[in-house]
């Protein structure tokens, strides 16, 4: 049988390199993007490794919860027309911002790092599930550490500080992520968290030099900080995204779920805030609230 994948994000940087990577595994590749121009640059770099299937672009703004349900729609019926299922949905999408913004009212880190792949791995399980195997692949990050823990609502209480904003939407996503996993126990649907380590990205650039992503304390220590960060994020894309892609293809993983595969391509411990059950249900309650699937429900 074929083997289909969605990469979000996938038009330049961790996502493509994802991308590639996959299309040399044998994948028949769509990569999802903002922009029509970069992904036809993406799609022609991948094409120009010779794949054993040609891969395509499909355009969404993945802030945009209603471009996603299109998205999704979109991919379903391609898949019910050509009757093959989706092997991989690697969800690597990821934004942080240096001032608040929101999207329909909701603050755009959460809905872009969290709520923007959570919906789209709701309304694409049918079609993952269609086939005998599949993987779902959701890329976290380290600053989930930094994360406040409080999911009663999307925006947290206090300040806005970019950096820590988007480690609380990413640690809501890993929550998510290891639920999923259990959830799925079974079926046939695999679910595993990829950390990239950090590399040089459009994300990265410029933004990680802002003062403003961290909180005040932080603000104190700003050049040994910014250094960190620096370092944190200098490698290439194509190291940052092999975890996602061993997520993906390695076979060593077969038959198993619910594993974060850390920066160095194996499966590390996850952080364990992500895993209490209290954490857990309130990512899930406001989740459901914020991005119902069709049926009015994520679970």
């Amino acid at each position: 049988m074929s083997k289909t994948a969605v990469v979000t994000a996938g038009t330049g940087g961790i996502g493509l390199e994802t991308a590639l990577g996959l299309a040399g595994a044998g994948f028949a590749v769509t990569v999802v993007g903002r922009d029509a121009d970069r992904g036809g640059r993406a799609v022609a770099r991948i094409n120009a490794t010779r794949p054993a299937r040609p891969a395509r672009f499909l355009a969404a703004d993945l802030a945009s919860l209603d471009q996603v349900r299109t998205l999704a729609d979109s991919i379903a019926a391609g898949h019910a027309g050509s009757g093959e299922p989706l092997t991989v949905l690697v969800n690597n999408v990821g934004a942080m911002f240096a001032e608040r913004r929101y999207v329909d009212g909701v603050e755009a880190s959460f809905v872009v790092n969290h709520l923007s792949p959570y919906l789209l791995t709701e309304l694409l399980l049918p079609t993952l599930a269609a086939g005998p195997s599949s993987r779902i692949v959701n890329v976290t990050s380290a600053a989930v550490t930094v994360a406040k823990r409080v999911f009663d609502a999307a925006e947290p209480p206090g300040g806005y500080y970019g950096f820590h904003w988007y480690g609380r939407a990413k640690l809501a996503h890993l929550a998510h992520t290891l639920d999923l996993a259990e959830r799925l126990d079974g079926t046939g649907v695999s679910v595993f968290a990829a950390d990239p380590g950090g590399a040089a990205t459009d994300m990265t650039n410029g933004t990680m030099a802002d003062p403003r992503i961290v909180s005040p304390q932080l603000r104190l220590l700003w050049p040994w900080v910014r250094r960190r960060f620096e370092r944190s994020t200098a490698g290439p894309a194509s190291v940052a995204a092999r975890p996602s892609i061993t997520a993906a293809t390695d076979q060593a993983l077969a038959g198993r779920t619910g594993l974060v595969i850390g920066p160095q391509a194996h499966p590390v411990a996850p952080f364990r805030a992500a895993t209490d059950p209290r954490l857990v249900k309130a990512v899930r309650l406001l989740s459901e609230t914020h991005a119902p699937t069709a049926t009015g429900t994520g679970g």
